[in-house]
């Protein structure tokens, strides 16, 4: 969630004009764009104090200037949005201890509450609290598969924590992205640390790319397909465009030969009879010329174009397999010097004359 800002090595227009909205980091990895009418002083990673609803929250500037017109532009926010409140004062020592204080409260709010839920029977999992920074509401992040009735859970936890309560749904990336952890890759899970907008996920995503179907390889920590899924599908879907599509079984005069297997970016498929183990790989011209001939009625002399050119061009002097047959007769031959030597040997030992 971190941003590199590859603006900041130009100038400034000459009468020092620098757009005067900001984007504000939180917890969690949520970000809004707040207004410096003050035009303070900001430097990237401040710790500020802003307007919210009803009170003021701390959040932290990840990001100013022009790429913050930038990012709004991709959000779709206008830039005299009424939506767009102000920032009151960078944080002091004293805004920040007593943020502090208020964040001590989060982790025993979040067990607490969960035995609440679990006493009223709620049919929701609470992965994160967040109180905010004047400790007077406390945010509940939630995820549920049905709609939940939570009135009664509002009026309990108003009483219980003395707090205004907001509920907010998530769905099970976000919970993820909140949570955090360490992908199958090795890496930190791309939700927690940069990806902000989740797209959705298929299973012919795996499919176009030859992967096989195992949930549990392709499942992410939310339980969901991996988003990295989507990463290279479209690369997948321009190579695969001058594929040939194979529907039925070649037709050669051996037999039928059946894909088993396509090597997308070698441009080598895979194919083999019903009853042999062995594959044959063909280029993506050679299947197409099959094809065709199945399309016209005809059957290929053979799968391979080498095993073609053997049958229709016989090597002359010899058969398929000379080479083979050299090999035996050689061997053959040193066989049968073997049992003369033996023999020799024999007569020696017997005294027989020759």
């Amino acid at each position: 969630m971190n941003v590199f800002d590859w603006l900041s090595n130009m100038d400034l227009p000459a009468d020092g004009y620098q757009f005067e909205v900001v984007e504000v980091r939180f917890k969690g990895g949520r970000k809004e764009f707040f207004r410096n009418a003050d035009r303070l002083h900001l430097t990237t990673g401040d710790a500020i104090v802003v307007e919210v609803p009803n009170g003021h929250h701390i959040g932290f500037v990840s990001m100013q200037g022009e790429l913050v017109r930038l990012q709004m532009m991709k959000k779709g926010v206008k830039e005299d949005s009424e939506n767009i409140r102000k920032i009151y004062r960078l944080a002091s020592e004293r805004d920040l201890s007593k943020y502090e204080e208020v964040k001590n409260r989060e982790l025993p709010t979040l067990f607490r509450t969960r035995q609440i839920i679990n006493e009223m029977n709620l049919k929701m999992k609470l992965s994160d609290v967040e109180y905010q920074a004047d400790n007077t509401k406390a945010t509940f992040y939630y995820s549920a598969d049905e709609r939940v009735d939570f009135r009664q859970l509002i009026k309990v936890l108003a009483g219980e924590f003395r707090i205004r309560v907001e509920m907010r749904q998530i769905s099970l990336r976000q919970e993820a992205g909140r949570l955090g952890g360490i992908g199958s890759c090795g890496r930190e899970l791309c939700c927690s640390t940069w990806l902000s907008s989740f797209k959705s996920v298929s299973t012919s995503a795996a499919r176009y790319q030859n992967l096989s179907l195992n949930p549990s390889k392709l499942s992410g920590q939310c339980g969901r397909l991996k988003c990295c899924l989507n990463y290279e599908l479209d690369t997948y879907m321009e190579a695969i465009r001058d594929l040939p599509t194979v529907n039925k079984p070649l037709l050669t005069e051996k037999g039928e030969a059946f894909l088993q297997k396509t090597d997308i970016f070698t441009r080598i498929m895979w194919f083999g009879f019903r009853n042999e183990s062995n594959w044959y790989p063909l280029k993506v011209e050679r299947v197409q010329y099959i094809l065709e001939l199945n399309a016209a009625g005809k059957k290929a002399v053979a799968l391979t174009l080498e095993e073609e050119e053997l049958i229709i061009n016989p090597v002359v002097g010899g058969a398929l397999n000379d080479d083979l047959e050299q090999m035996d007769r050689k061997f053959a031959e040193k066989d049968k010097d073997r049992k003369k030597k033996k023999k020799r040997k024999k007569r020696k030992k017997t005294g027989e004359k020759k």
